[in-house]
């Protein structure tokens, strides 16, 4: 099954489950299933988000990104963070929604730069939006709840927002390599 696929499948799972334990939770009023209702709703929120800043993000930029701007810099300080979180071993074990976006035989190593940037871009914008239900906690209270599954969101993409930071600057030389 692709990672896409997966994505669909696991929002409309815990959509399904957010709606159910609702209707549970107004016929019986047990706490039990207000933490199940929030766990499910906080879970939905995320799938759903990715899903939806990704669509987002491809009709604004069309995997069209400015790969030299300042912002996609990566910067000495990060060098020694990605040697010390060993990126390195852990990179090419991580999924990608759309593994084709980043594929040489079928994109020119320009159009995969580019891809990265937006690709980059989506999961920053993803970690801050992760944070956000833990605003929830005032009106449903178990704040633990809210900062658990929006802190894990959050590192997650962060994974993510590392790993191309972490590709992109060889991706670039391969394009220089090319141009010369």
């Amino acid at each position: 099954m692709t990672m896409a696929r997966t994505m669909n499948l696991l929002a409309a799972i815990s959509c399904a489950a957010l709606i159910g334990f609702v209707i549970v939770l107004r016929l019986t009023g047990e706490k039990i299933f207000l933490t199940l209702t929030i766990t499910f709703g906080t879970i939905a929120y995320h799938f759903v988000m990715r899903l939806v800043l990704g669509l987002f993000f491809n009709r604004l930029m069309k995997n069209k990104a400015d790969y030299t701007k300042k912002w996609y810099q990566v910067r000495g300080w990060e060098k020694r963070l990605y040697e010390l979180l060993r990126v390195k071993k852990w990179k090419n074990r991580m999924p990608s929604y759309n593994p084709s976006l980043f594929d040489p035989t079928i994109h020119t190593w320009d159009e995969i730069a580019q891809s990265m940037c937006q690709a980059e871009l989506v999961h920053e914008t993803i970690v801050l939006l992760s944070l956000l239900p833990m605003v929830e906690s005032i009106w449903f209270g178990d704040f633990l709840i809210f900062l658990f599954t929006s802190l894990g969101g959050a590192v997650i993409d962060m994974m993510f927002v590392i790993m191309q930071r972490y590709n992109r600057p060889r991706v670039i030389r391969m394009i220089r390599h090319k141009k010369q």
